[in-house]
């Protein structure tokens, strides 16, 4: 596949902007129904998975889920959980498959619609129009970083998890790490077995079992149907799309992640960040309640297990109750970060997403996308590759497929009516 193909129109039937591994299954789809599309990549196909990440990077689910259209794991290594190289190996040769019609090097910077209802796109290398465009681009756009975070001093350094790498990056010293959701609890792992102390201001983020009675947590839940589960059945209904994802690490094989036990090894606690003053660093007094919190998921998942254990009458290995191996004495609420000699924060609470660039009313009060599985109230524009698009797997190399299959057969079905007009 070259680096770059030239454009040789200037209309297509839709145009897909993002080449990751959401787009290209778009694409794999569009072409099984013979429709012309050109896909926009702004860097190289695989450059988060390449640039974003750490270095000892891993997922979280294990390699089984990587099922990207007509394009399963095929390793030696189902339960185990892909590097970094590994997964943009993965999604390189997913692209090789495809041979998708791409544009790399390509960013787009603008989409709206004309008066005769087409929808210009314009990019790095001219404008396009389209009758269908979709926005494959992801929701990590803009790094979280709070607004006190500019009182901090000069000689403390600061940075988001998007440009972490290694221990060694920082300065000598000890380190706060912002945020206990996914990214947040591994960095602080990566920090720990690296011999750093580390401090962690414990956020909301519920955990989850790696293995539970003999099994992988996520086969169990799999079978249950958690990632089949749509948006529209779940308890908090939208709400859902903006909760953050369950912590544990595929990191030396896969295992769960207990903050308490950390603890146990030194690791520092603290509640939710609430303001920094200099170098005063001040937290909610909420760590007991989210470590509580977060086990109260823990525990609620294994009792799903065992419902659904119990249901089938398998046999599975019975597992000795959970129990709580460190409690906090008191919620602390402010430390002085030189006294402590923290030298760096790394911020961990998440991305915003950036949708400005598409002049289109497809987006609530707080510029998130409205779609109903992927398809906005927009004609002609779709998103893809956002958590709970349409159910809890998409977004994941798991679900990705379906979703992305719904959404051609959608365009391919628009198009003929528009034929046939």
């Amino acid at each position: 596949m070259k680096e770059k193909r030239e454009n040789t129109r200037l209309h297509y039937a839709t145009i897909v902007v993002g080449g990751g591994q959401a787009g290209l299954s778009v694409s794999y789809y569009l072409q099984k129904h013979g429709i012309n599309h050109v896909v926009f990549e702004k860097n190289r196909i695989g450059h988060s998975w390449r640039h974003d990440r750490w270095d000892s990077f891993c997922l979280v689910t294990p390699n089984w889920q990587c099922r990207l259209p007509d394009f399963p794991y095929q390793g030696d290594d189902p339960q185990g959980f892909m590097l970094k190289h590994e997964i943009v190996e993965y999604v390189e040769a997913f692209a090789k498959k495809v041979n998708p019609p791409i544009m790399e090097g390509v960013s787009v910077n603008r989409v709206w619609r004309g008066k005769n209802g087409v929808l210009h796109v314009v990019t790095s290398n001219g404008e396009f129009t389209a009758d269908h465009v979709v926005i494959a681009t992801g929701g990590y756009d803009i790094p979280i970083v709070p607004d006190y975070a500019h009182s901090l001093p000069k000689h403390i350094t600061q940075l988001h998890s998007v440009d972490y790498r290694n221990p060694d990056q920082l300065p000598d010293g000890e380190v706060l790490v912002v945020g206990s959701g996914q990214s947040g609890v591994q960095l602080m792992e990566d920090l720990h077995l690296a011999g750093r102390k580390v401090h962690l201001a414990v956020g909301s983020a519920p955990r989850s079992p790696r293995m539970y009675r003999g099994r992988e947590t996520t086969e169990w839940l799999y079978d249950l149907g958690f990632y089949d589960l749509t948006i529209d059945k779940h308890p908090l209904g939208d709400a859902a799309k903006h909760k953050t994802n369950h912590y544990l690490t595929g990191r030396g094989g896969g295992h769960e992640i207990d903050l308490r036990k950390f603890a146990l090894e030194g690791v520092k606690l603290y509640g939710s960040m609430a303001n920094i003053s200099g170098s005063k660093l001040e937290f909610l007094p909420d760590l007991t309640k989210n470590l509580d919190d977060a086990d109260e998921v823990y525990v609620s998942i294994r009792n799903d297990i065992d419902r659904y254990i119990a249901a089938h009458n398998i046999d599975a290995p019975v597992e000795p109750p959970f129990r709580k191996v460190w409690q906090p004495e008191f919620d602390p609420t402010a430390i002085d970060a030189d006294r402590e000699n923290i030298t760096s924060i790394v911020w961990a609470i998440g991305f915003r997403p950036n949708y400005r660039w598409i002049e289109l009313p497809a987006f609530d009060g707080r510029g998130f996308p409205q779609f109903d599985r992927g398809i906005s109230n927009v004609d002609g524009l779709y998103f893809i590759g956002l958590p709970w698009l349409h159910t809890w797997g998409s977004g994941r190399f798991l679900g990705i497929a379906d979703d992305a299959q719904y959404l051609a057969g959608i365009i391919e079905g628009r198009l003929a009516v528009k034929d046939m007009a």
